[in-house]
């Protein structure tokens, strides 16, 4: 693999062995080996930063150089961020905090190690799907060999834990690196700068996992290449879902405005049909985003209660609604507009979700979500004590005031509305008031006071990781927009269409059915393309007319675009031979595991070369022609910054 220099770093005696990893080893046992690794090494607790910073952290770099130059597998940051969420899982129950050190310690050699990665190599490392039912398939010779030697109570043992290795395995199926940190919470590693960069690659389009649509294209991480890639694939691209998400929500919120102002009884009026379209495309496309990302994975984002919410709302709004016609039922009907009322709540928050992707707003939802989960821990062990003042009220006031009335006036005087309280002496003349000084200081005093420190921490600790949790929370969103398994992606309310073609699998194959999608999803969704082309050049233009050459960010970038010529200086530094991105269905090896690392030499593959040129051995015209192309940069910047200070010279002049 194509990595940077790295300094040498001698081990010790003391220093646990390194595990032995062979290129076609089943991801179980990746797993397994580096698992005995981590812990051997750590014994006592330490967090990130004193892993990050200090010596503490010294016995990590032996094992991120040997995973860099020797060992050829190309799941290793998946190992890593697995192994992440079973140290963190295991930290629940260790009171010592060894457990949430190896977490750390997973994380930091996961970070480390695609640090080390050439710009291309990174984004195989990091997109590179765990293929489903690998595990049996991928054993290595040795591995096998010692699973069918003599039944010795060792060999029983070492193959039990590899089973529980292969179930465990198992549950990161078809998923990519970056998913598994998601999955897992492995946000220090998701939140380093390296990691970033793909992120937002994948944000802006610059990596694409489609790149043509027909019926035998194949999911795979490319980067974008304007000239080859399909117009349509751009749909997929997770800012402008975000873009047309906006726009639904935006239409969607009109239509619901429309009908609770006509309010037709006994009428469905246009409008309302379209909300009811609107309503079924949203639930349609909830449903197939749960079933791309998996449960673990949606219930992450912030966003998918809300969504439920409105899904939940709308279904009750349209059964209420179809019940109060179908009966003629005036206060049926009366009560689903009311319920239809209900909708704002989790309509308004979700159009102003776009205020999520910044840093301000991005840090606060974390921390509303964090104290939300608090504040509903705390009111379970409230309705302990208030049950206890509740029966004794209310068997205090038997015959004055009903158990429901009884209720909310405790609930006004836990929430500070002390002064009803003075009707305790209604309730009993010996025992009322007494009762109700207790519980008035109880809740007002002791509770409140309780639940408050208690959020207040809370926010502190989020807010005290602001950036981690907002680069994390960007990282789930974009990461659930672009990395589906689904080839044709209807946006709603058009997803609705998909549904007509569901009875045709009966009659027609499945590629002609795929091949008629498709066309179907380029007829209706033709604007939206046309849209995302005007924006795209006329950015580019702009970006163009700007800098009077080609610009060092282009609005989408890619390996043949204008930008290709700026290509980052560290790239060129760590692929001194022109690199490809390999993908799992190009390269395969014997055990079944694609090779991630094959490169390209004078247009020729070469799996096997490892002895990459570093600082030390690299041919001097080499390191010559990056000098002079460093210099060449450096003049184009110097000049574009004077033409650039000349014209607002210009300006101030004429001003």
């Amino acid at each position: 693999m194509a990595s940077r220099p790295v300094t040498p770093f001698s081990m010790t005696d003391d220093d646990p062995d390194l595990p032995e990893i062979n290129e076609n080893d089943s991801f179980a046992v990746v797993m397994r080996n580096l698992s005995e690794f981590f812990v051997e090494a750590f014994e006592t607790r330490y967090s990130f930063d004193e892993l990050r910073t200090t010596g503490h952290g010294r016995i990590l770099a032996p094992l991120v150089n040997y995973l860099a130059e020797e060992v050829h597998h190309c799941a290793i940051v998946h190992a890593l961020l697995a192994l992440k969420g079973h140290f963190s899982a295991l930290a629940l129950d260790d009171d010592r905090g060894v457990m949430s050190t190896r977490g750390f310690a997973c994380e930091i050699v996961a970070w480390r190690f695609v640090a080390m990665l050439a710009e291309r190599e990174a984004i195989d490392a990091l997109l590179f799907e765990i293929p489903s039912g690998s595990n049996d398939r991928n054993r290595t010779p040795d591995t096998e060999a010692s699973l069918h030697t003599r039944p010795t109570d060792l060999n029983t043992r070492q193959q039990s834990s590899l089973s529980e290795w292969d179930k465990f395995a198992a549950s990161f199926a078809n998923l990519n690196a970056l998913e598994i940190g998601v999955v897992t919470g492995a946000k220090k590693f998701m939140s380093q700068r390296v990691i970033q960069k793909v992120i937002n690659e994948i944000w802006r389009g610059d990596i694409i996992f489609w790149e043509t649509l027909s019926f035998n294209s194949v999911k795979k991480a490319k980067i974008y290449n304007k000239r080859r890639a399909d117009p349509f694939c751009r749909l997929r691209v997770p800012r402008y879902l975000k873009a047309f998400e906006v726009l639904f929500f935006a239409c969607f919120l009109s239509l619901y405005y429309i009908v609770l102002l006509e309010e037709a009884f006994w009428s469905i009026t246009i409008s309302e049909i379209l909300l009811y379209i609107f309503l079924a495309g949203f639930a349609y496309d909830e449903f197939g985003g749960y079933i791309d990302a998996g449960q673990a994975f949606y219930a992450i984002d912030f966003w998918s209660v809300w969504d439920l919410g409105i899904v939940f709302v709308g279904v009750a709004f349209f059964v209420t609604r179809m019940i109060g016609l179908y009966q003629h039922s005036h206060s049926l009907t009366d009560t689903s507009f009311d319920i239809l009322a209900l909708e704002a709540l989790f309509l308004f928050p979700r159009l102003c979700s776009l205020l999520s992707l910044h840093p301000y707003f991005g840090t606060l939802l974390p921390t509303l979500n964090e104290m939300a989960k608090d504040f509903v821990r705390f009111i379970a062990l409230v309705i302990i004590p208030y049950l206890g003042f509740l029966t004794t009220f209310a068997m205090l006031a038997r015959g004055r005031y009903t158990v429901g009335e009884m209720s909310w006036l405790l609930v006004q005087i836990f929430f500070g509305s002390a002064f009803v309280g003075f009707v305790s002496e209604k309730l009993s003349p010996y025992f009322g008031a007494p009762v109700m000084v207790i519980f008035v200081f109880l809740t007002n005093i002791l509770l409140i006071t309780s639940l408050i420190s208690l959020m207040s921490s809370s926010a502190a600790k989020i807010l005290q990781d602001s950036r981690v949790e907002y680069l994390y929370g960007f990282s789930v969103f974009v990461l659930e927009a672009s990395t589906s398994n689904r080839l044709i992606y209807y946006l709603p309310p058009l997803n609705l269409i998909a549904l007509f073609f569901r009875p045709l699998r009966l009659v027609f194959s499945r590629d002609k059915l795929r091949s008629a999608r498709i066309v179907m999803m380029k007829i209706t969704h033709f604007p939206f393309v046309a849209a995302i082309w005007l924006f795209e050049n006329t950015a580019e233009y702009i970006a163009l007319k700007r800098t009077g050459s080609t610009p060092w960010i282009s609005p989408i970038a890619g390996p043949e675009s204008p930008s290709t010529r700026r290509r980052s200086l560290k790239a060129t530094r760590n692929s001194p031979h022109s690199t490809t991105l390999t993908t799992p269905s190009q390269t395969t090896l014997a055990g079944g595991w694609p090779n991630a690392r094959t490169r390209t030499v004078n247009g020729r593959w070469n799996g096997s070369n490892r002895n990459h040129p570093t600082a030390d051995d690299a041919d001097p015209e080499y390191l010559r022609s990056l000098v002079v192309e460093l210099s060449t940069r450096v003049n184009e910047l110097t000049k574009m910054l004077a033409e650039q200070q000349g014209e607002q010279d210009t300006r101030s002049d004429e001003e």
